[in-house]
């Protein structure tokens, strides 16, 4: 249950926490679609599940977790992510990770060590918007106390256990 009270019209509890700013929401799902529409699928998520472990954002690592475990992996293999992963995809979720913890310790070594394993600028910049979309989306989120929706508990425990790092599945 949200920390504040906002209506329940049956939607999932993410746009459920934006009912007193739809066009908030709105703003951010075209922001997200720009971000996607650029940027590699799997690159998009590797980065995404990334930055969310290290919010902590159980609802983020949920929804980027099962996206990965549809279309790219499995839902055993998710959790254990970067394990199994080249050298680049590893990167590529490290620097994620750098973003969000702080980004003010990038460095131009950093950037050239992602470019080392065949990223372009524009594919550097896309992890990067990865990372920091996922900044605003997840801390929203759980500093409005958003519970990630009941359905994932319907997803295998190996699944949402391990990617439940922050606020439990709600009921």
């Amino acid at each position: 249950m949200p920390f504040i009270d906002v209506p329940d019209g049956g939607e999932p509890n993410m746009q459920r926490a934006f009912a007193f700013r739809p066009d908030v929401f709105r703003a951010w799902q075209q922001l997200n679609g720009a971000i996607k529409e650029s940027a590699d699928l799997r690159c998009y998520e590797l980065a995404t599940l990334a930055a969310a472990r290290r919010l902590r954002s159980s609802y983020c690592c949920l929804a980027h977790g099962k996206v990965l475990a549809e279309q790219f992996y499995d839902y055993d293999t998710v959790p254990k992510l970067p394990d199994g992963l080249d050298d680049t995809d590893r990167a590529i979720m490290a620097f994620a990770e750098q973003v969000v913890v702080d980004a003010t310790a990038i460095t131009q070594a950093d950037v050239d060590g992602l470019r080392a394993h065949g990223l372009s600028d524009e594919e550097v910049f896309d992890v990067v918007l990865a990372a920091t979309a996922r900044c605003f989306f997840s801390k929203t989120l759980d500093a409005l106390g958003v519970q990630p929706d009941a359905a994932y508990s319907e997803l295998p425990p190996s699944f949402t256990e391990p990617s439940t790092v922050g606020r439990p599945i709600a009921r």
